[in-house]
């Protein structure tokens, strides 16, 4: 039976200094886990703000009225969305 091809090893070259580079730049930028975090705190206090001022004033934009509800929610959102993206 014939004997199969042994594998030859691979010399420690420049492959692995190319292979952590670039393990270090596959992950996120500096500002995305600031960024997450002060969208889903903004979004949750514009919500609260609403709920809490709307008999009274209904801050945070009184013009616009329940609409205050979709921009903290949609602020909200955009926060989690990012979350999709994490590294």
């Amino acid at each position: 039976m014939p004997e199969s091809k042994r594998r030859k090893k691979k010399s420690a070259g420049p492959s692995e200094t190319v292979a952590v580079s670039a393990r270090h730049q596959t992950g996120n930028p500096a500002w995305f886990v600031p960024v997450v975090l002060g969208l889903m705190i903004v979004g949750l206090a514009w919500v609260v703000v609403f709920y809490l001022t709307s008999g009274k004033s209904d801050l945070p934009i009184p013009p616009i009225g329940r609409w205050n509800l979709a921009i903290g929610f949609g602020l909200m959102i955009a926060g989690f969305g990012m979350l999709t993206r994490w590294k």
